[in-house]
């Protein structure tokens, strides 16, 4: 099972989704985006760039993210890895750090349920208590 996360600058989750192992991340980017679930007085709130890894450098991705208005920073396959002391704010670790947070609630690290919509219940669970442990 894979948990799609999508999270704002300080590791809060904004949107979960999951899906069996075998489906690619980068058929799920329109999905996420599109499972935000705080409305602004326009609409829904979306972010207006959107830090991606190498898995999602492809063409139907970044045009996926574009259509919705978003700017994507994604890491291109290829490249050489950033070392050293980089220039502005590292960004993958807070999407990181947000999984490693799922991770202590027991009933994600082992999924034990057999139903795939008792697990996403979980995680939205898990989601909610996360936000508001950041807030408090």
């Amino acid at each position: 099972m894979k948990r799609h996360v999508l999270t704002d600058g300080r590791g809060v989750p904004l949107a979960a989704l999951t899906t069996p192992a075998n489906v690619h991340d980068k058929w799920m980017v329109a999905d996420v985006l599109d499972a935000v679930v705080l409305r602004g007085p326009r609409g829904p709130r979306r972010p207006e760039n959107l830090c991606l890894d190498k898995g999602y450098d492809y063409a139907d991705a970044e045009r996926a993210v574009r259509s919705r208005r978003i700017e994507p920073h994604i890491r291109r396959r290829g490249e050489p890895p950033l070392l050293g002391c980089v220039r502005g704010k590292p960004r993958r670790w807070v999407v990181e750090r947000t999984n490693s947070w799922h991770n202590r609630f027991r009933a994600l690290l082992i999924r034990w349920e057999r139903k795939a919509s008792n697990y996403l219940a979980m995680v939205h669970l898990a989601c909610g208590l996360i936000a508001f442990r950041q807030v408090a």
